[in-house]
């Protein structure tokens, strides 16, 4: 990829990244890094963060990071004061931490539902929350961003906690852009189509029959690639968005569009082949 950005775009930017570990959030700390700021991340596993503080060092940039549960709120500003201590105020957030799987909704517990939506929606709410107090008492200007889903608006079946936590996080960064644009804090959020990661996408064998389906749902018949992720990332976090905000920006090829519900394609299927399928999708332990 040839950069599309001056080297110093984002010069000056403390950003934390919630689940900059590995897939997109480790695509969005590296292009950030490479573009100029400092990147701060936050995560539960050391090894990865670690790993992806000294990709960032070794290539020239400055990063640190802090071992945290975004559902916790003292673990949360604990992280913040860790990735301080070594990076300076932070005076940016990109809530990423995130997760999800696929389940017929009657088939959830207690407990599923309840993790994904305190990941995601209390997790988002708990790093917004930490940044903004600090913005405000230093009377500094800032911004966030959330990674949301492009099902935001719509709903989609299958994924239900997510789709009822993600539209939580979309809703709160709008509040919250009226409510701190007095304090010149910008809130935005991204919703990413298809962006394959070593994540569910590692899952899916090349080839496959739902991957061609999910290809089928592009207009232009491919997945997105991170730089074209990482590069909207950056001009929205950069100055050169300073009035853009409330808003949420879809990146996913117009598959949305051109689609709906982005796993509502299951709902034709027998549903005990779909659970099969969904079940054939989740991680191995």
């Amino acid at each position: 990829m040839k950069e599309t950005f001056r080297s110093d775009l984002l010069a000056g930017k403390t950003t934390v990244i919630t689940g900059g570990g590995s897939g997109l959030g480790k695509a969005m700390a590296l292009r950030m890094a490479g573009l100029g700021a400092k990147i701060g991340i936050v995560g539960r596993r050391l090894d990865k963060l670690q790993a992806t503080v000294d990709e960032i060092t070794a290539a020239g940039g400055t990063a640190a990071c802090a071992t945290g549960d975004v559902r916790d709120s003292a673990a949360v500003k604990a992280a913040f004061d860790a990735v301080e201590a070594k990076l300076g105020p932070a005076n940016q957030l990109i809530n990423n931490a995130a997760g999800n799987f696929l389940s017929a909704s009657e088939d959830l517990s207690d407990n599923a539902f309840d993790s994904v939506v305190r990941i995601v929606l209390y997790g988002t709410f708990n790093c917004t929350r930490e940044l903004g107090q600090r913005l405000i008492a230093r009377g500094a200007p800032g911004e966030v961003l959330s990674i949301v889903t492009t099902y935001v608006h719509n709903g989609s079946a299958f994924v239900l906690p997510s789709a009822a936590a993600k539209a939580g996080v979309a809703a709160m960064m709008r509040s919250l852009a009226v409510e701190w644009a007095t304090y010149n804090i910008r809130l935005n959020s991204v919703a990413p189509g298809p962006f394959p990661t070593e994540g569910a996408f590692s899952r899916l064998l090349p080839g496959s029959e739902i991957e061609k389906q999910a290809k089928r749902r592009v207009p232009s018949r491919r997945f997105g690639e991170h730089h074209e992720l990482t590069s909207l990332v950056a001009f929205l976090m950069s100055d050169a968005s300073p009035y853009q905000t409330g808003d949420i920006v879809t990146i996913d090829g117009a598959e949305a569009l051109f689609s709906g519900q982005q796993f509502a394609g299951f709902a034709h299927l027998d549903r005990g082949m779909a659970k099969e399928m969904m079940a054939a999708l989740k991680p191995k332990k």
